[in-house]
This record gives structure tokens, C-alpha cells and sequence, in this order.
């Protein structure tokens, strides 16, 4: 950081400003940093005060240089129209303005005639001796930069620059009103005179190379627009920076299409759908795994994907959606087939007797897997509101519901918590069902659910209770009433007898009282429909 110090026709302290000057092959430019930007727009009150201390001390960094101090003594004796004129500017002055005299020393003038103050910050560019172009950005909180450029330079590398020098030649000043981000605008009029721009973005960040490529958009800097283009091509995004990148390169004028490299991260121009052939053998290879961890958290990461993304697999009739729906239920239906054969298997004293005690353990963990299969396409299907098909395949099992109790509850406890989520989402009118699928649905699966409900309570850290019988009760209350009453009355014998080893539906027991006895819609003896 090079320190100036600058004198004061009033005779206060003089003020310190730090600009922090870059070395490039060119010559040497200062590019103030954000802190400079906010420091110069500060009240006059609070940049008058004093301040003491010594100066800092010389940088060891071979690529900064030291811009030489100014006295007081010295700049006390310049002209007082230079002095309004810079009081309140940084100056980053070429090395032949110290030596030069000074001009003789003219008295102020009077206090009414002065100008209002400027915060203002002069940055320098290539050889400060042979420029020949002002450039004056106006930005918020009245913050005022003025850039000393060569139009040669501001010409050959931006459209925006050589249509004005054209438009007013000769020219010796071009004001920037309403500049919306003055610190990137500098830094990205430096790197027009850079050799290598790619390599000055480097250090840089995904954030402000989008700032320094909308700037160069507007500049016309084509140079720096491949540049940042290539920066950002190459570079990871992480968060958030994704969804900004994309936004800010469909906002660009693209004609020439430079940025269909960068786009095709995140888009192809083969599959405008969902690759529903990559869908099928990612669940096919999830459903396939043998190694426990690596299965359960795919699947949980696969169901997490689906339930952030509803324009998947959903039932509104396209082709796309339609090919996923199906090969979910083909999925199902293979499990399912794969399931019953083991469940034959199990149930057969004479396959037992012949297995050894390893087949069998192998036997009851495909069991286990195979159901948790089930569940996890139900979870998916149901969430996806396409389970409608699939309660009327599950209420058809009424085999594998009758071989159901011939299972170790440790290993078909699964397949009743796929009865539960499909009663579940008939409940909550994720599936809409004709009523006598959901009066099969609850003749052949709740007994069993029944049986293994006590198991699913201590067994399950999972399993919520309070949804379950929610959706099984509410499940029930869309049956004819007569249907209600047979399957709540078989229910209210179970739960006499289990009490909390059984579901509690005393919610669906209360509606159905109310409309059983109560009977409020009940039509009045002698009434009709056409009286009035």
C-alpha cells in the first residue's frame, strides 16, 4: 500500500490516503479496493479529524512499488485551484511530478467561492506520461473516480469506448453517470492493459468474475468476455453459484454462441426429457444392491431427489412421465414376484427341513431386502401420486397375504408397512381408488398389518404411528357405511384384546357413531325428495 500525504490550504493535518498500486509489464496502475471506495464517501467531519501514528511500514513484495511522499511543506505551495481541485482525491502521480517546482504560491480565494467537495479517487494506467484520455465514473454515495487512460488502448479493446472517441474526437474527458459497480468497472478497464487476462482471473472468485463479465458485456471487452467465459468453464461451482452462473450467461448477448461450452455443464442438446433409461438403471442398480449402507442411503438420497423435483415421474400424461411411471410399476412388479416366490419357499416345511441353517439366514435376508424394495417404489409412486394402479395390484395378494402370518415377524414386518403406506396415501387422496379396491385393500392387508402393529411400534424408530392410523381410519371412512361398520367392528374386537399392540382408531369410531346412531343426514319418516 503507498502512502501519500497531501497538505490542506486551511491548515489542518493533512490527510492519509493508502491506494494499493499493481506493477503490470506496461507501466504501473492503482486499482482502490472496496475499502477505498467506502473510505473516500465518509462525512468531512469524521475524515477531518487527526490521526497519528507512524507511516506503515515498505512492503517486501517484489511486485508492488512505493509511490514517494509529498510533503506538507511542499503542497502547501501549489495553486489554490489545484488544491480544491484534489483535496479529497487519492493521486497516484507519475515519479517526474515530484521533482517539478512548484508555481509560485497565489492567495486562497474567498471562502463563497469555493466548490462543494468531492470524494474523489484518481487511478492511473499504463505510462501516466503518454496518456492522453480521462475517464470519470460517478458512482453511489456521491464516490467519484477518475481514470488516466490511452485511448489507443480503450479503443482497440472495447466497442463501447471506440464508439464514443469516434462519436467526440477530439476528446480529452468521458463521464460515466449511474455507474453501478465502480470498483469492478476499474478492474476491468486494468485488464485491458493486461497481456493475459485468464490468468489475472485465476485468483480471482466464481461471484466476481460474473461481475467483471457483465461489466465487460457492456464495455463491448470482448477479450475479457472469453476470458471469464473460459474462467468459468473450467472452474467448479459450489452452492449457490450454479444457478447465478447460468442466470447471468442466458442474460448475455450471445450471438456468436461462445458460452454453449459452459451451458452444456448443466444442459444437453440430445435429451430435452429426463433420460428415462438412466432413471431405470439407477433404481436398478439400487434395488440389485447386496451391501446394506451404500443401498439404504441411495435410496434415501433417490426419494430425497424425487420429492424436491415434482416434474418427475408425475401422471400429466406425457410420454417422458409415462415411461417413468411404468418403469417403476415393472419394478414393483418384479420385486413383488420375487417376493411371493420366497414367501412359498418359507412357508414350505418340506423346503426348510432340506435347507441348512445358512440358506435359510440367506433366505429371510432377500426377504427382508425384497420388502424393502416394495416399500421404497411405494414411497415413490405414492409421493408422486401414481399409486392408484398400485393398490389395486397390492390388494389382489391375497396369497401372499395368506403365507403373511407363516413369516418370522422380524422379516415380513416390511410388508406391512407397505400395506400402511398405501392405506396411507388412499387416506390422504394421494391415490384415488374405486371403493372396492379399498374395501379389498383393508379385507386383505389389515389383519396382518394388526398382527405385526406391536412389532412396527418397538421395532420401527421410523414408523409414526400417528400417520398410519390417520390414514387407515380416514381410509375406512370413505367405505358405504355398512362397510364401515363390519370392518370397525372386527377392529374394535382386536383392540379389546391387544389394546396398544393394535391400531387405535377410536378418531374413525367416533365419525362413524355419529353417523350410525346420530344420523344427521338421515332422511325424516314421510319426507321425500320432491316435497317441499
Amino acid at each position: 500500500m503507498a502512502e501519500f500525504k497531501i497538505g490542506r490550504l486551511d491548515g489542518q493535518p493533512p490527510r492519509i490516503r493508502n491506494v494499493p498500486i499493481a506493477v503490470t509489464p506496461e507501466g504501473f496502475w492503482c486499482c482502490p479496493s472496496q475499502a477505498a471506495l467506502q473510505k473516500t464517501a465518509r462525512s468531512p467531519n469524521h475524515q477531518d479529524r487527526p490521526r497519528g501514528g507512524a507511516s506503515p511500514s515498505p512492503s517486501k513484495a517484489s511486485s508492488v512499488q512505493r509511490a514517494p511522499t509529498i510533503s506538507s511543506e511542499k503542497r502547501a505551495q501549489s495553486t489554490p485551484t489545484r488544491s480544491r481541485t484534489n483535496s479529497d482525491e487519492q493521486i497516484c502521480p507519475p515519479a517526474d511530478a515530484i521533482a517539478a517546482p512548484d508555481p509560485p504560491k497565489v492567495a486562497p480565494a474567498p471562502a463563497h467561492e469555493k466548490r462543494p467537495k468531492q470524494h474523489k479517487i484518481s487511478v492511473g494506467f499504463g505510462q501516466l506520461g503518454s496518456s492522453d484520455l480521462k475517464v470519470v465514473l460517478y458512482g453511489k454515495e456521491g464516490v467519484a473516480v477518475k481514470m488516466i487512460v490511452h485511448k489507443n488502448i480503450l479503443a482497440e479493446n472495447s466497442t463501447f469506448f471506440a464508439d464514443r472517441i469516434s462519436r467526440q474526437s477530439p476528446v480529452s474527458c468521458i463521464e460515466v453517470p449511474d455507474c453501478e459497480d465502480v470498483e469492478i468497472y476499474v478492474e476491468t478497464v486494468g485488464l485491458m492493459y493486461c497481456k493475459d487476462v485468464k490468468q489475472r482471473l485465476i485468483r480471482q472468485n466464481v461471484p466476481r468474475v460474473l461481475r467483471i463479465l457483465k461489466v465487460a458485456e457492456s464495455l463491448g471487452f470482448s477479450a475479457c468476455i472469453m476470458s471469464c467465459l473460459d474462467y468459468l468453464e473450467a472452474v467448479p461451482w459450489v452452492g449457490d453459484e450454479e444457478e447465478n452462473v447460468v442466470t447471468s450467461i442466458r442474460q448475455l448477448h450471445d450471438e456468436d454462441h461462445r458460452a454453449d461450452p459452459l451451458l452444456k455443464r448443466v444442459t444437453s442438446d440430445i435429451l430435452t426429457n429426463p433420460p428415462n433409461d438412466t432413471l431405470a438403471h439407477i433404481i436398478d442398480l439400487v434395488l440389485k444392491s447386496s451391501e446394506d449402507r451404500g443401498r439404504r442411503e441411495m435410496k434415501s438420497l433417490v426419494l430425497k431427489l424425487f420429492k424436491e423435483n415434482n416434474n418427475i415421474c408425475t401422471t400429466n400424461g406425457s410420454s417422458a412421465d409415462s415411461s417413468c411411471v411404468t418403469t417403476l410399476y415393472s419394478c414393483f412388479q418384479n420385486c413383488l414376484d420375487s417376493l411371493l416366490a420366497l414367501f412359498r419357499q418359507a412357508s414350505d416345511p418340506q423346503v426348510l427341513a432340506e435347507q441348512s441353517s445358512d440358506d435359510k439366514e440367506q433366505m429371510f435376508r432377500k426377504i427382508t431386502l425384497e420388502a424393502d424394495n416394495l416399500l421404497w417404489l411405494a414411497e415413490i409412486l405414492s409421493d408422486r401420486h401414481a399409486a392408484e394402479e398400485l393398490t389395486v395390484i397390492w390388494a389382489s395378494q391375497a396369497e401372499l397375504a395368506e403365507l403373511h402370518p407363516k413369516i418370522p415377524v422380524m422379516h415380513r414386518h416390511l410388508v406391512s408397512c407397505v400395506s400402511a403406506r398405501l392405506l396411507v396415501a388412499v387416506g390422504k387422496g394421494e391415490a384415488l381408488p374405486s371403493k372396492e379396491t379399498r374395501r379389498r385393500l383393508l379385507d386383505v392387508w389389515l389383519q396382518p398389518l394388526m398382527d405385526d402393529y406391536r412389532w412396527l411400534l418397538h421395532g420401527c424408530r421410523w414408523f409414526d404411528r400417528t400417520v398410519v392410523e390417520d390414514g387407515v381410519g380416514q381410509t375406512i371412512l370413505t367405505l358405504p357405511l355398512e362397510d364401515q361398520q363390519a370392518v370397525l367392528l372386527a377392529w374394535l374386537g382386536r383392540f379389546l384384546k391387544a389394546g396398544d399392540g393394535c391400531p387405535n382408531l377410536q378418531r374413525a369410531f367416533e365419525v362413524w357413531w355419529r353417523r350410525t346412531f346420530v344420523r344427521p343426514y338421515a332422511e325424516q319418516p314421510g319426507s321425500s325428495s320432491g316435497q317441499h
